[in-house]
């Protein structure tokens, strides 16, 4: 795995840069609303796969049974804007843990410039979209870290 792809894992929890590129924007070179969204998504994905948690094995079912993450509810709050070419960073970090979900807080960021906030509740689920437990090992890799005073 090349690490440096999938970003570090922080202090804060997970710390992804992505350029934007012109077909994350609209006409004005401004980028379109839902593609934070994909820059969102592939900021918990390698935040899972730095803590030893990859979509491909909880399929597999390598922490018992198969399963997988699916996103339950997202909160976002648009607070500046981002441009083509810009620089971004993700960062992910885990808030709350509880039987079958996980609550992710997440930023995005150009510089110290907070751009975006979003809280994502995601839940365990079977192959066929049942709800099931969180697998010990894997709430065990998740568990949010003490606070740092970060925000």
């Amino acid at each position: 795995m090349n690490e440096q792809l999938a970003g570090r894992l922080t202090e804060f929890g997970h710390r992804l840069d992505v350029r934007v590129y012109f077909e994350d924007t609209d006409f004005s070179g401004v980028v379109y609303h839902a593609r934070y969204l994909h820059f969102l998504e592939r900021g918990r994905t390698d935040y899972l796969r730095l803590h030893g948690i990859g979509h491909r094995e909880l399929m597999d079912g390598a922490f018992g049974e198969p399963m997988a993450f699916a996103v339950r509810r997202m909160e976002i709050e648009f607070l500046r804007p981002a441009r083509i070419d810009d620089v971004l960073t993700v960062e992910t970090r885990t808030a709350l843990m509880g039987g079958a979900r996980v609550v992710l807080d997440q930023r995005i960021l150009k510089g110290e410039e907070l751009l975006i906030e979003a809280r994502v509740k995601v839940a365990v689920i079977s192959p066929d979209g049942k709800p099931r437990r969180m697998p010990p090992a894997v709430a065990e890799r998740l568990t949010p870290a003490p606070s740092t005073g970060e925000a």
